[in-house]
């Protein structure tokens, strides 16, 4: 049996020269694999006597625990310092912008939205939310829409997969359900606007199957159609900041309310621009009414005691008329360019003491 000590150091000397974990494992390999040389020394055991043989068998045990501990031993070093130099070769230093804006800008959404909550918190409501998804009920059934109505009908809503009683929920057609569970839920009087997102089967340059809405409940026992019309001709006049802008309510049809009206706003077309406030054009820019008794009555209030307004209108349009944007659907684009041009200071709150845009 050769000097083993020698062999011991010969090995070792070498796992302490590898250089990575692939070098390393060529010297496992060489020295404790099936064809390696301690691997060999232990196969040569069996041409020895006895006595030589448990000898011998000892100190090359002790040679194999040895290396074996060494390379285990060098390969959690090599490990951690590969470690190491992937982290540093892959760190991210989180103080530096992702961009090279220096400063992020708000959505005319959101802006839009804050200045309307602006306006009518000033006449004393509050907000009210709900969720996104809702059953027939609260969606059209107690809004007084019949069951034949155009608006139950597939292509224009979206339904979701039957549950197991057979019933369908739907991604809401409008914020109305917010005012049902506000009924449903509080005593009059009621004072809530209701923003949100809403849903319908529709898309084209003015219309997008997702887009937003706000509503307005008001229920009391004493409030008529003159508080609807000069809650509505206050609040588009300081949304416009048109003090003169002209006004005009149209009697029209909606199943959830009784009488129900359309409001219109003055503006000039003329020379292919539209012009608020001004010339002898009208735009439609929302609807409204009073709240139809059987709505009441299907939210537990009392008809013959109670009485309201309510009204609404989408977000998107009339962010588009205030602020020019010719295309509902670049909304919802992401793109930076857009927001940069449209979008306002993160930190410009609507307020009527300091204005709604600055």
């Amino acid at each position: 049996m050769q000097n083993l000590d020698g062999l011991r150091d010969k090995w070792l000397a070498a796992i302490q020269d590898a250089g990575n974990v692939d070098a390393l494992e060529t010297l496992r390999v060489d020295a404790l694999g099936k064809k390696g040389e301690i691997s060999g020394l232990m196969k040569s055991l069996g041409t020895l006597s006895p006595d030589e043989r448990k000898e011998a068998g000892q100190r090359l045990n002790v040679l194999k625990d040895s290396v074996s501990e060494a390379i285990a031993a060098r390969k959690e070093l090599l490990e951690q310092a590969a470690l190491d130099a992937k982290l540093a070769f892959e760190a991210i230093d989180l103080t530096l912008p992702p961009r090279p804006e220096t400063e992020g800008r708000l959505h005319p959404i959101s802006q839009t939205i804050d200045e309307i909550i602006a306006i009518f918190g000033e006449m004393g409501f509050s907000v009210a939310e709900g969720p996104d998804i809702e059953d027939d009920f609260k969606n059209f059934t107690a809004l007084n829409i019949p069951p034949d109505h155009p608006a139950r009908q597939m292509q224009d809503t979206f339904y979701l997969p039957p549950q197991e009683d057979g019933s369908r929920m739907v991604l809401r057609t409008h914020t109305s359900p917010v005012q049902i569970r506000t009924m449903q839920s509080k005593k009059p009087p009621i004072r809530v606007i209701c923003p949100g997102r809403t849903y319908r089967c529709d898309s084209d340059m003015t219309h997008t199957p997702m887009f937003h809405q706000v509503e307005g409940l008001v229920i009391d026992e004493t409030t008529h159609m003159g508080h609807l019309k000069g809650c509505l001709i206050d609040f588009v006049r300081t949304f416009f900041n048109l003090d003169n802008l002209p006004v005009r309510f149209r009697p029209s049809y909606f199943p959830f309310t009784e009488p129900s009206a359309e409001v219109d706003i003055g503006c000039d077309r003329s020379g292919g621009e539209l012009k608020l406030g001004q010339g002898s054009d009208w735009l439609e820019i929302l609807g409204c009414g009073m709240v139809h008794p059987k709505v009441l009555q299907n939210c537990g209030i009392d008809s013959s005691k109670y009485q309201g307004f309510a009204f609404g209108m989408g977000i998107e349009r009339i962010a588009m008329l205030k602020y020019g944007i010719p295309d509902l659907r670049t909304f919802f684009d992401g793109d930076l360019r857009w927001l940069k041009h449209y979008g306002f200071p993160a930190l410009d709150v609507p307020s009527l003491v300091g204005g709604l845009t600055r």
